[in-house]
């Protein structure tokens, strides 16, 4: 509740654009609209969700599954997003039974850092504290459909198991 959105709002811009020197307007070219969980999320994210087509709603942590479900059914939204946040998944019990609620009713979702782990969670599949964490250190992942190599900057302090991750 510290660290995100008290009230919900439509985020509206892209990424940045270099030759403008600002943020490219958002544009919802697929036609599809998602809501994002704000746990502590980054405005980076947000703005390349826009980038991707998509209109994103950002909504408080404290959501109700039954309004996301609602919303859903009647083709309001076609997705769920759980951000990024600090802090350990495992003290977030309501939030995690709201996602259960959320998963049983085959709500699309997706999530990254503490929304995947939040996800693994509501799945059953508990989390557990790194000894040193991950921090800043950059980290070549490699893409199984492109074989193209990436690198990425990690920094948990949690981790899902990794028979969840294998699944």
């Amino acid at each position: 509740e510290k660290v995100g959105t008290s009230v919900p709002y439509l985020h509206v811009s892209g990424a940045w654009n270099t030759e403008t020197q600002s943020y490219n307007k958002a544009s919802n070219v697929l036609g599809k609209k998602i809501v994002a969980v704000d746990f502590g999320i980054k405005r980076n994210i947000l703005n390349e969700l826009c980038e991707a087509g998509l209109e994103v709603e950002v909504i408080p942590h404290d959501f109700k599954a039954d309004d996301i479900i609602a919303r859903y059914k009647k083709g309001d939204i076609q997705g769920l997003f759980l951000s990024n946040g600090p802090g350990d998944p495992l003290i977030l019990k309501k939030e995690a039974a709201q996602i259960s609620k959320l998963i049983e009713a085959k709500v699309p979702m997706f999530g990254i850092c503490l929304g995947h782990q939040l996800l693994s969670i509501a799945h059953g599949h508990p989390t557990y504290k790194l000894k040193f964490g991950q921090h800043g250190g950059n980290h070549p992942v490699k893409n199984q459909g492109t074989h193209v190599v990436e690198i990425t900057a990690q920094n948990h302090n949690y981790n899902v198991p990794e028979s969840v991750c294998s699944i």
